[in-house]
């Protein structure tokens, strides 16, 4: 179909590939137990949004650019980087929000945004990502294809779609268990700067990773 073959292999590789746990599953884990339910699930749109971005590049080949160019993957490499080190350490100075006042409830919505936002230049951020795309979606084009990128986009758009599935589970999850657990403001500031220490750690690894 669309010029690919063993769909139902790439479908479950994929998805054993969405469960395992890495940057994007912890962002949702931390929005998630620290923010509920709504958090969590803007986390994974926004991380689902950016994985269309790497979709949309392997089926134009930029990815296979970022690939081939030393300076470009060096140069997206820094950015995802510092990115991340942002985030963590953004999430390191957080504290827990408020939910009493009318203020609280603009904030709150303010923050959603940036969830979403902070979601989504995680993913596209991270050269690794593109280059994940560039190694495993040919696996399952078909040699005489008509046409690649149309097939780079259907694989990509179930993987994408399977992966936020997990992932909206991932947060539903998450929140249902933080609720039951019931912690108090000072777990939700202790388990942020544990995600944000982890992301700060995420960020310089990539930094000084020198494959690609």
């Amino acid at each position: 179909m669309f010029g690919t073959h063993d769909l139902w292999l790439f479908v479950l590789s994929g998805f054993l590939l969405n469960i395992t746990p890495g940057p994007d599953t912890l962002y949702i884990v931390g929005r998630s137990s620290t923010q509920g339910w709504r958090a969590g699930a803007v986390a994974a749109l926004g991380i689902g949004a950016g994985t269309l971005v790497h979709i949309c590049a392997a089926a134009l080949g930029l990815s296979a650019i970022l690939a081939a160019s030393a300076s470009a993957f060096t140069a997206v490499k820094f950015i995802g980087a510092a990115y991340l080190l942002y985030v963590g350490i953004s999430l390191i100075r957080s504290a827990g929000a408020s939910k009493s006042s009318p203020s609280a409830v603009v904030a709150r919505a303010a923050s959603i945004r940036i969830i979403f936002v902070q979601g989504f230049l995680t993913n596209v951020l991270n050269p690794k990502v593109a280059l994940f795309f560039l190694a495993f979606l040919p696996q399952f084009v078909a040699a005489d294809a008509g046409s690649n990128p149309l097939a780079f986009l259907f694989l990509g758009a179930i993987f994408d779609f399977n992966g936020t599935l997990w992932n909206l589970f991932v947060a539903w999850s998450t929140a249902r268990l933080s609720r039951r657990l019931g912690p108090g403001a000072a777990f939700k500031r202790w388990f942020n700067r544990c995600v944000g220490s982890v992301f700060v750690f995420i960020g310089i690894r990539l930094a000084l990773t020198h494959e690609h």
